[in-house]
């Protein structure tokens, strides 16, 4: 079985399965992980589902969309490794990725 790991804003790390075809928004939604709000429900416009993607997966997940960058851009939060869980899809190769719900903005 596939599965991803999230990290909550408390630093509380927890395997989560993954299905491949689904977004990681999705994937974390579906698990009940309440921080992510997810307000647009994956169409890239409210930047509510930001996460920080750990670095060993940063080549494999790729950089963000134009529209993606945009709202990005207007967190006080952003970091390189910040995208919108609802643009990442999952794959069988993010076997394991880890990801961190950004804080609030």
């Amino acid at each position: 079985m596939t599965q991803i790991f999230v990290t909550d804003r408390e630093g509380s790390e927890r395997p989560v399965p993954a299905t491949p075809g689904l977004s990681v928004m999705e994937i974390i939604r579906d698990a009940g992980i309440d921080e992510l709000l997810a307000l647009c429900g994956g169409c890239c416009s409210c930047a509510t589902c930001h996460v920080y993607v750990d670095d060993a997966f940063a080549s494999v997940v790729g950089g963000p969309t134009e529209d993606e960058f945009d709202l990005l851009d207007g967190s006080s939060h952003r970091r390189t490794a910040s995208r919108l869980s609802c643009q990442i899809p999952f794959t069988d190769a993010l076997d394991g990725l880890k990801v961190t719900i950004a804080p609030e903005d």
